[in-house]
């Protein structure tokens, strides 16, 4: 059985510089795909390039970070804002609420992108809690288009409903950078056989991302991810390189 490996780095449209990074990781390293927090101000000309890249692009579904698409009061807090724990916010989520916010990104990704996303996948993990859970794993299946699996739990989950999903999964995101070049290298010498994903987080630290606690980790994941190196590497070790739009 061969080793194929989809590097998926999270959060394309959260800053200027975390876009830049991820095009920039891809272009010159191993990032092969992203997913796109629509519920943030996506600049046209980036979105252009996004387009003309190669990467594949997936929705990067939002319940915890900014301002939700939809006016479901179980999705926010004060001031309008989504709850950023997520464990909390799928905790007090009604399920119509998260049905209408997910099916709300999922349209604006169609009018932004022009076409579906190749894969779904959650921000700070919400999609492992129900009543999320269940929504995503139901709104993939009417897209038909395959969602992350985090572990064996997840995977179980996924594979009942009749979606694909990678085989196995590595990536954590703080407090300290984790895709650095030795783990980056680690990790690739240690690939299982079949299809695995890397949860990677490269970009570059700006003025917008100084209130995150990944922050200046993203320029670390740049380095281990985002070089010719690694590049080298998987050429090396013989591992292929894919998106989730070819599973």
């Amino acid at each position: 059985m061969s080793r194929r490996l989809i590097v998926n780095a999270d959060d394309w449209g959260l800053t200027r510089g975390v876009s830049e990074g991820i095009l920039a990781a891809h272009r010159h390293g191993i990032v092969t795909s992203t997913t796109v927090l629509v519920t943030a101000d996506l600049e046209r000309g980036l979105v252009a390039r996004l387009l003309d890249s190669g990467l594949g692009v997936g929705l990067h579904v939002n319940l915890t970070l900014g301002s939700p698409l939809t006016r479901g009061k179980s999705l926010v807090a004060g001031g309008g804002r989504f709850v950023r724990d997520a464990r909390h916010a799928a905790a007090r989520a009604r399920a119509g609420d998260v049905r209408a916010e997910i099916e709300a990104q999922v349209a604006k990704f169609r009018r932004v992108f022009r076409r579906a996303p190749t894969h779904l996948d959650t921000h700070h993990h919400v999609g492992l809690h129900p009543p999320v859970r269940e929504v995503v794993l139901d709104v993939a299946r009417g897209l038909g288009v395959p969602v992350r699996s985090q572990d064996a739990a997840a995977r179980g989950r996924a594979r009942s409903a009749g979606l694909r999903t990678p085989d196995h999964f590595f990536g954590e995101s703080g407090p300290g950078a984790y895709w650095s070049p030795a783990t980056t290298l680690a990790n690739l010498r240690a690939l299982p056989e079949g299809l695995s994903e890397f949860m990677t987080h490269p970009g570059w630290f700006d003025a917008d991302l100084a209130y995150s606690r990944y922050g200046r980790q993203r320029e670390t994941e740049m380095i281990g991810l985002g070089t010719p190196s690694a590049r080298t590497a998987v050429a090396a070790l013989g591992i292929t390189l894919c998106s989730f739009a070819e599973i």
